[in-house]
């Protein structure tokens, strides 16, 4: 009874040792992070989609539709010096985005990250080189035709066999996209910057992607998913689904 008694004092008079934060964790809690995308890390969750997805030091990964690179500078962080980002955009992203991207890439910061500006309906990154694809809440951009706006349509057999082409084998693509009605199809993508989940699914496994997971800390079954994302009632607040892809 002794030796309980004394086992158990000296086990809770051992100090507790918090387990080292990971490369994600330092990533996230980066002081050159700002505060606008501090106040976005609440609704995105990106420590929880990063560590999903596998993303590791070292990694190859490009951060498809980058915009102005939230993403992209949460990735950098993560596969460090020896690993590297390819911040991809397409000319009326990089145009839209140009404020943003300005600010987050000024001369000295971010240096594990080459950009690009391509030609979304074949993007020429070099075969064979990525480890991970990343598509954050544009994957239906894909789809979407505007010309008034600025959007040409984009060839999405050849954009799709563009991400085949740029991964190694066994590599994965990662897509974060808002939910849309059941029974819709990429007629909605441009109307309210939606796909459906499981349209979306079909048109990956259909070029030869092998769906592996998905990831449900970005559901939300109260959207309304008839509203445009933008729409006060659901902006921020719409049901995403987060699915890893892997390539045959």
């Amino acid at each position: 009874m002794k030796t309980s008694l004394l086992s158990c004092l000296l086990l809770i008079s051992m100090p507790v040792f918090a387990a080292d934060p990971t490369p994600i964790d330092k990533s996230v809690a980066s002081p050159e992070r700002t505060a606008a995308d501090r106040e976005r890390d609440q609704r995105d969750k990106p420590a929880e989609v990063m560590a999903f997805a596998g993303v590791k030091p070292g990694m190859v990964v490009a951060d498809i539709f980058a915009a102005g690179g939230y993403y992209t500078e949460l990735l950098a962080g993560v596969v460090g010096p020896e690993g590297k980002v390819i911040a991809i955009n397409n000319v009326p992203y990089a145009t839209y985005s140009n404020d943003d991207a300005k600010a987050r890439f000024t001369e000295g910061r971010l240096k594990n990250v080459e950009r690009r500006i391509v030609e979304a309906s074949y993007m020429d990154i070099a075969p064979k080189s990525v480890d991970l694809g990343v598509i954050v809440m544009a994957y239906h951009d894909a789809y979407w035709i505007d010309e008034k706006e600025g959007w040409p349509a984009i060839n999405t057999d050849g954009f799709i066999e563009s991400i085949k082409r740029m991964l190694k084998p066994g590599g994965k693509l990662l897509i974060v996209d808002h939910n849309a009605a059941p029974g819709t199809g990429k007629e909605i993508a441009g109307k309210l910057h939606r796909l459906k989940e499981d349209w979306a699914k079909k048109s990956l496994t259909s070029h030869g992607f092998v769906f592996e997971k998905s990831y449900d800390g970005l559901r939300n079954p109260n959207d309304q998913l008839d509203k445009m994302v933008y729409d006060p009632a659901v902006k921020g607040k719409t049901d995403r689904y987060v699915h890893l892809y892997r390539l045959k």
